[in-house]
């Protein structure tokens, strides 16, 4: 798989170095170092060499609009992506139509119908269909919305997001009313109460893990094409924000793999990392240019704009091997230290690339002109999950800290792995520890935390999800979000004893610090989680 990926996205380059170039990036991806998201895995070098992993669709208020959409999503869920929409123009359930002098049925009705088509499309029998939807929080049928997904067996293809303001935010910090707007008109139709709408929400989140929330004029503040319209929507997992009918293409290093170890002391390998991310840049900048893009439309908005999206996966992994716990101020210094250093050197190879490939074409009026920067890509750092890739890899995902040291992932319908940490492992060998005793208690603990025959040191070190209080899950995200140029992919795992009380508090603490935006999951809330414990019931 590796060698048929890397000669044809090394089809990108000159003829002269296409031999040496696939062989640098059939070594990063070989080495488990780097790995590029799941659809560029699946499908390069085969007939339907679609290759970027997010879309976002536009919706406008138009049967024509709303039925192409769903035909287009049917086709980037059959070539292995996901995608997202704004359903916020739409208008509201109950509103006159002229055409025939009806009433609307409204966005939720719409939303039902993308879920459904979903239901059909199963990408090829690789992966689920994957989308997010989202509404404004000024829109009519907000309320609606976000009791949505309160029934778990509805909905079950979608990830929802309600579009928060800063306006609705200082609303809900001051005590004031905000106002509901047509969207078909842009005139105000009533006002309510912002404290009142965000207690319905956090209940929602607390009580299902959805909706998430969005911040969508922090997104737009970083919007880098600001010129080419505003952003609406993300990708299904909430990482990659975009402009209507763009797709990105993302890729990972595998931290866990760029250290060095000197006399038992293990340390981040910077110059390898160096050495290495141009060529992860220059990989991804190929990837869009051996896409075959499944509309014309998506291919032109993502040309102008030339998104990619590096990130990291392993991050747990490396602060175990760095004997750092998750929940630590001097972990929050490794991962701003990390991520600020792969930024610096991902702009300086897109900049590279800029100078012998030329800008983005989108460049002219965008924010990186206003600001002298001369970049290959308008975006090139990103946080996804790694949910696929980091399996493939054997890491932790993303930038999550450890779910639990015995993790079953529930794969498609009925495929389900089970993985107990490997470092765990390793370490409970080395101290002379009964392994098959200690896997037969992880069966009856929700962490290691509390089993007394494994040393307080070890159980500090192996802190779990669950473990760690939600203020911390979200500066960690924070840290990250500084050095992303997009958004930062991250679930705030809550324990089933998690309060609405918390759940406020994160989203409070996420606009404050500038996150993009937040998921909450408090463990048991809904059946049939993708991360479990090996004792599911008691998880």
């Amino acid at each position: 798989m590796f060698r048929r990926v890397a000669t044809d996205i090394a089809l990108a380059e000159p003829v002269r170095q296409q031999d040496k170039v696939a062989r640098q990036f059939y070594d990063m991806m070989a080495s488990l170092r780097f790995l590029p998201n799941s659809p560029t895995l699946m499908n390069a070098g085969r007939p339907l060499q679609q290759l970027s992993a997010c879309f976002v669709l536009p919706i406008e208020d138009s049967l024509e609009s709303i039925f192409d959409a769903v035909k287009q999503q049917a086709l980037i869920h059959q070539s292995g992506g996901g995608t997202g929409f704004s359903f916020s123009h739409i208008r509201p359930r109950g509103d006159r139509v002229a055409t025939t002098n009806g009433l609307a049925s409204g966005p939720l009705s719409f939303i039902r119908l993308f879920n459904l088509a979903t239901d059909v499309i199963k990408q090829g029998g690789t992966r689920r269909g994957a989308n997010m939807g989202i509404l404004r929080v000024d829109h009519p049928d907000i309320l609606d919305f976000i009791s949505l997904k309160t029934e778990p067996d509805k909905m079950t293809n979608f990830n929802l997001s309600v579009g928060l303001s800063d306006r609705f935010m200082r609303g809900v910090r001051q005590g004031r009313s905000y106002r509901l707007m047509h969207p078909r008109t842009g005139k105000p139709v009533r006002q309510l109460p912002a404290q009142m709408i965000f207690d319905r929400l956090v209940k929602a989140a607390w009580r299902s893990g959805e909706p998430g929330i969005l911040f969508l004029d922090t997104i737009n503040k970083a919007n880098p094409t600001p010129q080419l319209g505003l952003i609406e929507a993300t990708n299904p997992c909430g990482e990659q924000p975009l402009l209507a009918n763009e797709s990105c293409t993302l890729g990972s290093i595998n931290v866990a793999r760029c250290l060095t170890v000197s006399r038992g002391k293990a340390a981040i390998n910077y110059a390898q990392l160096a050495e290495m991310i141009p060529h992860t840049v220059r990989f991804l900048d190929d990837v869009l240019d051996r896409t075959r893009f499944p509309l014309a439309s998506i291919e032109s908005q993502t040309r102008q704009t030339r998104k990619i999206g590096l990130g990291i996966m392993g991050f747990a992994d490396v602060l175990i091997k760095l004997g750092v716990p998750y929940d630590t101020d001097e972990a929050l210094q490794i991962a701003d230290q990390l991520m600020g250093f792969i930024r610096l050197h991902a702009h300086k190879a897109s900049q590279e690339l800029a100078q012998e490939r030329g800008t983005f074409p989108g460049y002219k009026g965008s924010r990186l002109e206003a600001e002298g920067l001369h970049r290959r890509h308008a975006t090139v750092t990103t946080i996804a999950p790694t949910g696929t890739i980091s399996i493939l890899a054997d890491c932790s995902a993303g930038i999550e800290p450890l779910y639990g040291i015995s993790v079953i992932h529930t794969i498609m319908e009925d495929i389900r792995l089970e993985r107990l940490h490997p470092e765990f492992i390793k370490q409970v060998k080395t101290r002379g520890l009964s392994l098959p005793s200690i896997h037969r208690a992880l069966n009856h603990q929700e962490s290691i935390q509390h089993l007394s025959q494994i040393p307080n040191d070890l159980r500090r070190l192996f802190v779990t999800a669950h473990n760690i209080t939600p203020e911390h899950h979200v500066r960690m995200q924070a840290v990250f979000q500084r050095h992303s140029d997009s958004g930062v992919s991250k679930t705030i795992n809550l324990p089933p004893t998690a309060t609405t009380n918390d759940v406020a508090a994160a989203f409070l603490l996420a606009h404050e610090l500038g996150c993009k935006g937040l998921t909450v999951y408090r463990s048991g809330s809904r059946e049939g989680q993708v991360l479990s414990c090996s004792h599911v019931q008691s998880c």
